[in-house]
C-alpha cells in the first residue's frame, strides 16, 4: 500500500512533508525551528500531525547560520540575531526582516499555486514562534484577503515590540500560544507581556495556553492542544477552489518535469528517461500515489 504521506529534504535545509497524492492538498502548515536547530528537530512533530491532517502540507524551513550575540558570538541556525532575553535587548532583532521577507516568501509560493491564505497557519517553537507571530499579523493585506488561518507559538514571544504594526484586517487572525510555567529561557512573564502587546495593538483572537512544569520545551499534551488548534483552523473541505493548483503534467516542459521529479525525490527512477513520456507517467503517477 502506498504512503499516505513522504517526507522531502532538500539542498538548502527545507523538509516537506506533504500528501503523496498533491492534488489532495488543501492547506499548508509553515513551522519554524528554535535558535540553534533545524528543520530536522520538528519533523517528527510534523509527520505525527499529518497523519491527523492528510490533506495539509508542512514544510519545515532551516535558518541561516549565523553569529548570536547572546552566545558569545557563536555562529549557529537563527532567524536573527539575539543580543539578550530582557525587554530591551529583544529590540534589537538584526535580520529580523530577511527572515521575515523569506518567510512571506514561502507564503506567496504557496498562494501563487492556488492554496488560499485561510488555508494557511504559520507555526514555530521559541524564536521560531517569534517569527510567525511577527510575520503573520504584519503580511500585506489588500481589500480582498482574508487572514491567515491561523498562527502557533510555542514557548515563544513578539520580537522587536517598538516595530510591530499589525496590518489592517489581520486583526482577527486566531493565534494559539503554548508557553511552559518554569521556562527559565522566556519566562512566562515575558510571554503573557507578549500577549498584551499584541492585544493592546488590535489582535482580537489571541490564545494562551500556560503548562504547569514544563520548561523552554514541548510536551504530548501541548502538541495534543495544537493539533485541536490546527483542526479547528483547517477542517478537511471538499471545495476545489481550496486546493493546489497543479499543472498538467503533458501540459509541462521537459525542464519543468525534471524540477518536479527532484522536488518529489524521484530522480533515481528517472535514470536513463530518454522520451518525454516517461517523465510525463512518472509525474502523474507519483500525484496519484500509485509510487
Amino acid at each position: 500500500m502506498a504512503a499516505i504521506m513522504e517526507v522531502i529534504r532538500s539542498g538548502d535545509g527545507t523538509i516537506t512533508v506533504t500528501p503523496t497524492n498533491e492534488s489532495l492538498q488543501s492547506a499548508t502548515i509553515i513551522i519554524c525551528h528554535g535558535l540553534g536547530d533545524s528543520s530536522e528537530g520538528f519533523v517528527d512533530v510534523a509527520q505525527h500531525l499529518s497523519t491527523k491532517l492528510p490533506y495539509a502540507k508542512f514544510l519545515l524551513p532551516t535558518a541561516p547560520t549565523q553569529k548570536v550575540t547572546m552566545n558569545m558570538g557563536m555562529a549557529m541556525p537563527s532567524w536573527y540575531d539575539i543580543v539578550g532575553l530582557d525587554k530591551r535587548s529583544n529590540e534589537f532583532c538584526k535580520g529580523i526582516d530577511e527572515s521575515q521577507q523569506r518567510l512571506m516568501g514561502l507564503v506567496q509560493a504557496e498562494l501563487d499555486v492556488g492554496i488560499q491564505r485561510n488555508r494557511i497557519v504559520l507555526a514555530g517553537f521559541s524564536q521560531g514562534g517569534a517569527l510567525s507571530l511577527y510575520t503573520g499579523m504584519q503580511l500585506p493585506t489588500s481589500s480582498d484577503e482574508p487572514p491567515l488561518a491561523g498562527i502557533v507559538i510555542m514557548s515563544g514571544y513578539l520580537p522587536h515590540a517598538s516595530a510591530f504594526k499589525i496590518s489592517p484586517g489581520l486583526e482577527s487572525t486566531p493565534i494559539w500560544h503554548g508557553h511552559g510555567q518554569v521556562d527559565p529561557l522566556v519566562k512566562m512573564e515575558a510571554a503573557k507581556e507578549s500577549q498584551s502587546t499584541v492585544t493592546e495593538r488590535g489582535a482580537t483572537n489571541y490564545k494562551f495556553t500556560p503548562y504547569p512544569g514544563l520548561a523552554h520545551s514541548v510536551n504530548p499534551q501541548e502538541i495534543a492542544d495544537v493539533l485541536n488548534f490546527l483542526q479547528k483552523v483547517l477542517p478537511p473541505t471538499d471545495d476545489e477552489s481550496c486546493k493546489i493548483k497543479l499543472k498538467d503534467p503533458s501540459e509541462m516542459s521537459i525542464k519543468e518535469l525534471k524540477g518536479a521529479i527532484a522536488k518529489a525525490g524521484l530522480g533515481r527512477q528517472a535514470l536513463g528517461f530518454s522520451e518525454k513520456r516517461e517523465f510525463i507517467d512518472l509525474v502523474r503517477s507519483h500525484r496519484e500515489g500509485k509510487l
